[in-house]
């Protein structure tokens, strides 16, 4: 049963426990903690993005969850004191595989490479290695493939609060995702072999800046 907490109140609950959490924390998850409904839950998080955003910490959401994370602005200040290699960069091919899921998602890779009109499983296996990209479900049809889409790492990488905020992009937003023909999607189902990956994309390695 909802506690009746103010809106102040629940706020500061859902603030400390982003805070202190490893990862991104389910709204359902939020409001079993503070006894609250989900609905003020959600609107305890939008105050609280809201309120973070001057700040050295953002608050980044997507429908189901939310995150605590620095500040994009800091980002560079932050991989110093972890030590992170803050030159490391995506090469232009995983990149174009990025940007296809970030718009399109979910999408299956098959789908993924119909629109680039080349392979990715090597795109898709180091934005997994990354923790850019995840599966997120599976397609109903037959094969049942994997279904990708952004993760909140991808969110903090590129200094977004949430996945409406990625910029417009009317090409690939308009574009239609090509049809699959029936029983193709076989090597949908596991992309996890990165030897199969290196075979079918060698030349599409990282770049180092």
């Amino acid at each position: 049963m909802p506690t009746g907490m103010t809106p102040d109140a629940l706020k500061r609950a859902v603030e400390s426990i982003l805070f202190v959490a490893d990862g991104s924390v389910d709204v359902k998850t939020l409001a079993r903690l503070t006894e609250e409904s989900e609905s003020a839950v959600a609107r305890a998080v939008e105050n609280l993005a809201e309120e973070s955003a001057p700040r050295g910490v953002r608050i980044q959401r997507s429908e189901t969850a939310a995150q605590m994370t620095s500040a994009p602005e800091n980002t560079v200040y932050v991989q110093r004191f972890l030590g992170i290699d803050e030159n490391v960069r995506l090469s232009p091919a995983v990149l174009a595989t990025l940007t296809v899921i970030a718009y399109k998602q979910p999408i299956t890779k098959s789908a993924v490479e119909r629109i680039l009109d080349k392979g990715c499983d090597y795109g898709i296996h180091m934005l997994k290695l990354r923790g850019l990209i995840a599966e997120v479900g599976r397609a109903p049809r037959a094969g049942r493939p994997y279904l990708y889409g952004t993760t909140f790492k991808f969110l903090e990488h590129f200094g977004l609060e949430k996945p409406e905020d990625l910029p417009a992009l009317p090409e690939l937003e308009a574009a239609e995702t090509p049809e699959q023909p029936e029983g193709n999607d076989a090597d949908d189902t596991d992309q996890d072999d990165a030897g199969e990956a290196d075979q079918r994309d060698a030349g599409d390695t990282e770049d180092a800046a």
